[in-house]
């Protein structure tokens, strides 16, 4: 992994940690937010998405992985009314799913790239599976981390929406 790759990694996980973890009421910018940073590392990073031999389906086995992640992190955090205003509260839970999220492709590219008999496996793997190279594994772990931010945002304001409606005391 670069330097850019490792600086951007711990600054996506830094975001989604600072930007979520805690009790917040829920914005405009709680959907925004999320939504921005991850799809300017989209753009940045998936300008020629990698589409020859078995890519594709590599790719998509990479958003598989970021919905099941984004699935947990939407697990992770509490939406509830609180009078008037809905708050969405994400604690431990949601910042270790973030962090395994981001680990274990830090993991993945360094190992791939520093330990030669992983390295070794993983390029075996993807000539067997006609995965043309590390930018289509790049571009995996992208749209992995912009499906599970996309996912988790999907699921907060599904929850939301359902935690506007009307309180208990109007419903007497």
């Amino acid at each position: 992994m670069s330097t850019l790759d490792w600086t951007l990694n711990l600054a996506i996980l830094a975001l989604m940690i600072s930007t979520v973890v805690g009790k917040r009421t829920v914005t405009l910018m709680t959907y925004l937010r999320p939504l921005v940073i991850v799809g300017g590392v989209g753009v940045y990073f998936l300008q020629d998405l990698p589409t020859a031999g078995h890519d594709v389906p590599l790719e998509l086995a990479g958003v598989l992985l970021g919905v099941v992640f984004g699935v947990l992190a939407a697990a992770a955090s509490r939406v509830y009314r609180q009078g008037e205003r809905v708050v969405v509260q994400s604690g431990g839970a949601y910042a270790a799913v973030w962090l395994a999220a981001i680990g274990l492709r830090v993991a993945f590219a360094e190992l791939a790239t520093r330990n030669p008999g992983f390295g070794r496996w993983v390029a075996e793997f993807s000539m067997q599976h006609a995965i043309t190279g590390a930018d289509a594994w790049r571009a995996a772990f992208v749209l992995m981390a912009l499906a599970m931010v996309v996912t988790r945002v999907a699921l907060i304001a599904l929850r939301s929406s359902s935690a506007r409606g009307p309180s208990l005391a109007a419903a007497r």
